[in-house]
């Protein structure tokens, strides 16, 4: 499928925040945690808007899974294959390069969509960010609204609306980092 007809498909669709979405996310990492061993993950985590209560968001469950560098990498995908999950290489993301997702088909979504960043143990941007949000209620709606924003102007331009976040969002992160 070419960007704009997945755009079609899987259009940007911003929520309510939900209590819910913590639930989703808490049996998802039951289910996940449930089909490694114990010393195959380091931590797990609910990251992405939906984690930070109160704002409007894309209904996706955003899940970060920190596993050992011991981890056997093809294993990895067969346990997310046979949970339902497709797999998304990402060589641009830091190794092992992995994100799975659930809740797409080829005739849009079915579900709960779910997307699981898979990185080696580390100190992450994404959780960082996470927390500044939820201590900084402020700030939070304003990421809020700069979604609503980009979502009203790019409703099928997932690209457009993930790239013009991220200077926004890095400003967020360099704070963090101090």
């Amino acid at each position: 499928m070419t960007i704009n007809e997945l755009g079609q498909l899987f259009p940007i669709i911003i929520k309510d925040y939900s209590d819910r979405w913590s639930d989703l996310y808490k049996e998802e990492a039951k289910l996940i945690t449930d089909s490694f061993s114990q010393t195959d993950i380091v931590k797990i985590d609910h990251i992405g808007s939906t984690a930070i209560p109160r704002i409007k968001s894309k209904p996706t469950i955003d899940i970060l899974l920190q596993v050992t560098e011991q981890i056997d990498i093809q294993r990895l995908k067969a346990t997310f294959k046979l949970l339902g999950y497709q797999i998304n290489a990402h060589p641009e993301n830091p190794p092992p390069h992995l994100t799975f997702v659930k809740g797409y088909t080829k005739h849009g979504f079915k579900g709960q969509a779910y997307h699981v960043h898979i990185r080696y143990r580390g100190d992450w941007d994404e959780i960082r960010f996470r927390d500044y949000l939820i201590k900084n209620k402020e700030i939070a709606k304003e990421y809020e609204l700069l979604k609503l924003e980009l979502a009203e102007k790019y409703p099928n331009d997932r690209e457009a609306y993930t790239d013009l976040k991220t200077e926004w969002i890095e400003k967020i992160n360099n704070l963090t980092r101090k």
